[in-house]
């Protein structure tokens, strides 16, 4: 498949409550690397396995929760393009200066109907993933924690879901991949959207409550991998939301859990290939339980309420 427009989640900023605290947790128990930090106190990381300068953004505050969610295009022509889009679609933006955040060049910003500040990019700084270009090893060393291979994919929650979806889909170019169909048989209660060939690289879940975060997701190679991740969780008295289990929707393995300042993430691996075009999966209400959580076919109270 050609990928093209929008390639993939590329970064995120998240606000934390205690800097060297999170700092130390996203070093030493998730495992990613620091790349960097800026004038502002932000502190930046990136996953082993990417190459680009970073994907992950944490800043000090006092709440928790996402301030803003990067998507990377393939080139500036295609940043002016759905920039020229957005706007002919109704959506206002705002070009944000090169280097306003580190090694990264401009990028056009946006709220999208369920609350949440997105923004595109085409340039970033590239520091490779340590094993070269020429005859590349395999291995990566002094890997610390869980070490994720990347930024996989996010799940958002608003009222206006359906606004959202179409937006993602009619005007960046996603793909519905998967839906729970609310109780009503007919709307929308989540979407799984893609931009690639994997199951999901956006969810959207119907909520009073606009701009909140239920999880940032990252990338385990295996299944034993996330095991393996459960077990460094229960080592560092880190809290866990739910899992190890198998969602139905995408049929990938997953954990949940929460960052020292309660942000929930999931260390996630499998889902199936997604291709244009197939014919989107749908759930129905009766079913949300399988749906989510396979093994348990149920859901718990705090994974449905608790977001940032």
């Amino acid at each position: 498949m050609a990928i093209t427009g929008v390639l993939r989640p590329g970064h995120t900023q998240l606000r934390v409550l205690d800097l060297e605290e999170s700092v130390k947790f996203y070093t030493n128990i998730l495992g990613l690397v620091e790349t960097g930090r800026d004038g502002t106190g932000r502190v930046y990381f990136k996953c082993h396995d990417e190459r680009d300068h970073h994907s992950f953004i944490i800043r000090q505050a006092d709440r928790s929760g996402m301030d803003f969610y990067g998507l990377k295009v393939s080139n500036n022509e295609t940043l002016s393009k759905l920039e020229a889009d957005l706007n002919a679609y109704g959506v206002a933006t705002e070009r944000m200066p090169a280097a306003d955040i580190l090694e990264t060049g401009e990028r056009v910003r946006f709220v999208i109907p369920t609350g949440q500040v997105f923004e595109l990019y085409a340039e970033k700084s590239e520091l490779g993933d340590g094993l070269g270009y020429i005859n590349p090893d395999v291995v990566i060393e002094d890997r610390k924690g869980i070490s994720p291979l990347r930024l996989d994919h996010w799940q958002m929650h608003g009222s206006d879901l359906d606004g959202s979806r179409d937006l993602f889909i009619n005007v960046l170019g996603f793909c519905l991949v998967e839906r729970i169909l609310s109780e009503d048989g007919k709307s929308d209660m989540a979407v799984w959207l893609s931009c690639s060939n994997k199951a999901h690289d956006v969810a959207f879940v119907r909520d009073e409550r606009d701009n909140k975060l239920h999880h940032t997701s990252f990338l385990l190679e295996t299944w034993e991998h996330v095991l393996r991740a459960a077990d460094l969780m229960a080592k560092h008295r880190v809290s866990v939301d739910i899992g190890p289990l198998r969602h139905g929707i995408t049929r990938g393995f997953t954990i949940y859990a929460f960052d020292p300042s309660g942000n929930r993430f999931e260390t996630f691996c499998g889902g199936y290939a997604f291709y244009p075009d197939m014919r989107p999966y749908t759930w129905t209400w009766d079913e949300v339980g399988t749906a989510i959580f396979y093994h348990t076919r149920a859901l718990n109270e705090r994974f449905l309420t608790v977001v940032t």
